[in-house]
């Protein structure tokens, strides 16, 4: 069965208009994402890999649609905190932010979903960068104070309609570090050099370092032009990052920027949002060492993007019980195509057709990840319910089970596939069943036996939430 798209489309919430939008390809059938990545001067922790997972699924989704996408996540690899830091172990600013870009892309890799088509690093952009700042000069936007430029907020008309702040109510948090600035309200886009910053650029205002916001409305359109799809991100960016990158972008070029603006909410560690600067993180390397990938995936897609998530133990436990009802549903399909009926089941057929509409429609839905999970587990119950009653066909199970697999493989999680069963013998499928019959009947002692003789064929039987299992024996060491 094919994911095509229902007539309806692919609609995303933007918080820009405050309603969902329908996702409109560019003239060549291609869906342009760009998602702001992380500020490299640590480990991210987990509530920094929500963005990317929820984007890379998105992407996954998208060309399962049929859609071409290019997803561009960047990385921010010059930055006062960089400095503080590099200060702080007493190396370079640049080997930091090296050290610590490819921990990122270690770590997150990890997480098995691939990586973004194209990851633009600050330092590689600061040409670019220094052309958007010209242009907003010319057009009466920016202005030199003292080796630093800012952008003049009160020229640009309809600043403060992405985050809905008032001109009156807002200040850009940044001090001038040369000349005074015209306004408060004012940010900047080149930041002179300082004595103790060692990574630094000349420009036509004198050497320094770009300001954070152009950074990404450089990037951006160097990597997918003008006026793309989608600009993505964490909730905590509209104000001021992404609202002073829609300054800057249709200050330089008119146009809006981006025709979706997509902000995923944050995790919450009690009743704190997780971040480095309160200093309640969890490190994602640390926890992709306690959880499988595909618990970690779950955990972030079983709730909606768009809502907070408590980060626990707990949570994570509660997403490794869905991996395990998926996983088990897999196990209970290739035990019953060993032994399998010769009919055909038309309540499974029915529950598989339903489920996949269902699945997709979710995702069309502003990315209705939960709703997703519930259709899938629709098509689990439909799969226990004709795997107990053994009369569906092999060939009817094989298709159920390929289905169940390509819809897991949209949410990142094929990874969870035990692998075929008829890698174990038939007799001792036969013998597993046989045992599941005598404990049903209370008779533990022949059930004993049974895995006595399930042993001696060389394979050892653990009882799990998705009942029994039937796995070789390792050999021990030293033996032939």
């Amino acid at each position: 069965m094919s994911g095509a798209a229902d007539e309806g489309g692919v609609h995303l919430y933007s918080t820009i208009s405050k309603r969902k939008e329908p996702l409109v390809p560019d003239a060549e059938g291609t869906v342009g994402i760009y998602v702001c990545g992380p500020t490299v001067y640590g480990r991210i922790h987990i509530g920094n890999a929500r963005p990317f997972v929820v984007f890379s699924v998105l992407k996954r989704f998208l060309e399962r649609r049929g859609v071409r996408v290019r997803l561009v996540s960047n990385l921010t690899d010059v930055n006062d905190k960089i400095y503080t830091a590099a200060a702080a172990e007493g190396v370079p600013s640049a080997e930091l932010a090296r050290r610590y870009s490819d921990a990122y892309i270690a770590d997150t890799d990890r997480l098995g979903l691939g990586r973004p088509d194209v990851e633009p690093r600050v330092t590689e952009s600061v040409p670019g960068i220094i052309a958007l700042i010209e242009e907003l000069m010319q057009r009466g936007l920016a202005y030199a104070a003292g080796g630093d430029v800012y952008y003049r907020v009160e020229r640009f008309p309809g600043y403060g309609r992405l985050s809905g702040r008032r001109l009156e109510d807002m200040v850009s948090g940044e001090p001038a570090t040369g000349a005074a600035k015209e306004s408060h309200l004012d940010f900047a886009l080149w930041k002179g050099r300082k004595p103790d910053e060692d990574t630094w650029w000349e420009s036509p205002w004198g050497p320094g370092r770009p300001g954070w916001h152009i950074e990404c409305s450089a990037m951006a359109e160097e990597a997918l032009g003008r006026g793309f799809q989608v600009h993505g991100g964490g909730i905590d960016l509209i104000f001021p990052h992404h609202e002073n990158e829609i300054a800057q972008s249709e200050g330089a070029h008119g146009g809006c920027m981006a025709q979706i603006w997509m902000h995923n909410e944050m995790l919450e560690l009690g009743d704190e949002k997780m971040s480095k600067s309160l200093g309640n993180i969890a490190p994602l390397a640390d926890v992709l060492d306690r959880w499988p990938a595909e618990v970690v995936i779950a955990y972030f897609l079983t709730s909606h993007y768009r809502s907070k998530l408590p980060f626990s133990d707990e949570r994570l436990g509660e997403a490794r019980a869905v991996v395990e009802r998926l996983t088990n549903a897999l196990k209970a399909i290739d035990r019953a195509m060993a032994t399998g009926g010769e009919g055909h089941d038309a309540d499974l057929t029915r529950a598989i057709v339903d489920g996949r509409r269902e699945f997709f429609r979710a995702l069309d839905d502003d990315f209705g990840t939960p709703e997703a999970f519930a259709a899938l587990f629709e098509m689990v119950r439909g799969i226990n319910r004709a795997t107990t009653a053994g009369e569906a066909s092999p060939a009817q199970l094989r298709e159920a089970r390929h289905e169940l697999l390509d819809l897991l493989d949209v949410l990142g999680l094929a990874g969870i596939d035990p692998g075929p069963a008829a890698e174990v013998p038939a007799e001792v499928l036969s013998l597993l069943d046989d045992r599941e019959r005598a404990r049903a009947a209370r008779d533990f002692a022949g059930a004993d036996a049974l895995r006595d003789r399930i042993r001696a064929l060389g394979y050892e039987v653990t009882d799990g939430p998705g009942g029994p299992q039937a796995t070789p024996i390792a050999p021990e060491a030293g033996s032939a």
